[in-house]
């Protein structure tokens, strides 16, 4: 088991691909840091007036982490810009990505190693679908605006 791994998003209308990344996380890793995506880097999010205030967001993954595990093993930190604190912090083992944020995840390697850190084992979550369309934040949002 790892000592400290990273994850990130906007947990917008919290839905099983959220709840995969946080179980992966948390069946890997002793501890683990959520990096919450705030306002400053959802503006050109797809019906960005419809995404959840951060204050929702955390109070919704904190509900959810509860049901899980003991919070102490959890910390939700604000996001604002793509990498998040496991670029400046050398001490992460590894990052929890899912397929659509992998190329995200190699970025954050390749600054950790210019840096001189170690790269991070990287944990890949499969999308999830339902009735053969992906589940995301965006089709949600998507059905709430029609």
């Amino acid at each position: 088991m790892l000592s400290l791994v990273g994850l990130g998003g906007t947990f917008d209308h919290l839905h099983e691909g959220h709840q995969l990344l946080l179980r992966t996380a948390l069946n890997v890793s002793e501890k683990i840091v959520i990096g919450l995506t705030t306002e400053k880097l959802l503006k050109n999010k797809k019906h960005f007036e419809l995404i959840e205030d951060y204050q929702t967001r955390e109070r919704n993954l904190l509900e959810y982490l509860k049901t899980l595990t003991d919070l102490s093993r959890v910390e939700i930190v604000p996001l604002d810009d793509p990498y998040g604190p496991p670029i400046h912090q050398e001490n992460f083992e590894g990052l929890i990505a899912s397929q659509e944020t992998y190329p995200n995840a190699l970025k954050i390697n390749e600054i950790r190693e210019q840096k001189g850190f170690k790269p991070l084992i990287l944990v890949v979550i499969p999308i999830i679908k339902k009735d053969d369309q992906i589940i995301s934040s965006t089709l949600i949002r998507e059905n709430l605006s029609k």
